[in-house]
């Protein structure tokens, strides 16, 4: 199986924070003084060639600018960043590089930048198309910009684009769930991320949702939303191919994301990023005051460490694997998951003919209970 060498590049600059968001991310207003984005790219580039020195000269396969809100720092400080990444760990031929974007901070002239840069592949933050369903989201964006900016972007010449779709917000009907798959369809993209909306502790969505003021999303509204989306996309010519992702076509589907799913390894710079080499995970100090200050002094911003042990890796494969279109090798299973793996087939989880084959692969139904069947195969 391929396992690529990736680089993960951490922004951590909001200009605004969505209810729902519980990424490491900060507001000017919430920085101060404290940081900004030309200390983080100072520490940026220091990181890069500690990394060099930690893991050696391993040319990116891979590069995912993600954040936070990467356009923040325009088409000049984007250029700044994937250049830190060439001058360091150096880009293998044929990489695919792809940046975040939040459709209010783009413009042709954006797009046409990153070109020039050697970026390949653009992901806007849609969410939704429905202006209730933004404003739940605190998303800033008016509900047509999304669409422009994905245009945009393939006039300037980006042949892969993905729009992010965010599912199940309190009080999304189903025409509005409707509505948005239409805007995504008629931007002519690629690739799709669709995700359900999660309540997560400590955010603001969280505390209205403990007030009363929103309710729980609601897990079989969930479901059949999900299934709506893999009906229209799958219609339209998009094809998933891991359980919240569709592409078009094989060289549509994210590189860098079917290496975390497949068990590869990446560094990850930036405040509070997480890496992954030869077994060992670190992540860094999430404030950017204090990771840019650490780094200014020569010091590694790591924060913490842990060797993965033979049944972390065995977990983390099936749990990974099992949510790609190609499933586990049964290989990777122990006596008693082979054995919950058939149990699984007869009750319509995974498909019959990929186990007589030697893989574990989800079916349609077994999509929508991916965590139960990954904890029975697991053991």
């Amino acid at each position: 199986m391929e396992h690529v060498f990736g680089i993960y590049v951490h922004v951590p600059f909001c200009a605004t924070r969505c209810g729902y968001c519980d990424f490491n991310t900060y507001t000017a207003g919430e920085l101060g003084s404290a940081a900004s984005p030309q200390s983080w790219l100072d520490g940026l580039r220091r990181e890069l060639e500690l990394g060099v020195g930690q893991v050696g000269q391993r040319p990116a396969e891979t590069v995912f600018v993600g954040g936070g809100t990467p356009s923040l720092l325009g088409a000049k400080g984007l250029a700044d960043v994937l250049d830190a990444v060439r001058g360091t760990f150096g880009l293998a031929e044929g990489a695919e590089i792809t940046t975040e974007s939040n459709p209010e901070s783009t413009s042709p002239e954006f797009f046409a930048g990153l070109r020039e840069a050697g970026y390949t592949r653009i992901s806007l933050g849609m969410q939704s198309a429905a202006t209730h369903v933004l404003k739940v989201l605190d998303r800033v964006h008016t509900p047509g910009r999304p669409v422009d900016a994905a245009k945009e972007a393939r006039a300037a010449g980006f042949e892969h684009v993905n729009l992010d779709v965010i599912y199940g917000t309190p009080g999304e009907r189903v025409d509005d769930l409707r509505a948005s798959l239409d805007a995504v369809l008629s931007a002519g993209v690629d690739h799709v991320s669709a995700y359900s909306l999660i309540v997560e502790d400590g955010t603001a969505m969280a505390r209205r949702v403990r007030r009363g003021e929103l309710p729980m999303p609601d897990e079989d509204v969930l479901a059949a939303y999900y299934e709506l989306i893999d009906e229209t996309l799958s219609a339209a010519g998009l094809t998933w191919y891991e359980v919240s992702n569709w592409a078009s076509s094989d060289d549509a589907r994210c590189r860098h994301n079917l290496g975390y799913w497949r068990g590869g390894d990446w560094w990850g710079a930036g405040p509070g990023a997480h890496s992954h080499v030869d077994g060992v995970r670190w992540w860094n100090v999430k404030h950017p005051a204090k990771y840019a200050a650490l780094l200014a002094e020569g010091k590694s911003p790591e924060a913490d460490r842990e060797v993965l042990t033979d049944d972390d890796r065995h977990l983390e494969r099936i749990m990974l694997e099992l949510r790609l279109a190609e499933g586990l090798s049964l290989d990777a299973l122990d006596g008693v998951g082979v054995k919950e793996a058939g149990t699984a087939a007869s009750e319509g989880l995974l498909q019959a003919a990929a186990l007589d084959s030697g893989r574990a692969v989800l079916t349609d139904r077994g999509r929508l209970l991916a965590d139960a069947v990954v904890r029975r195969l697991a053991g």
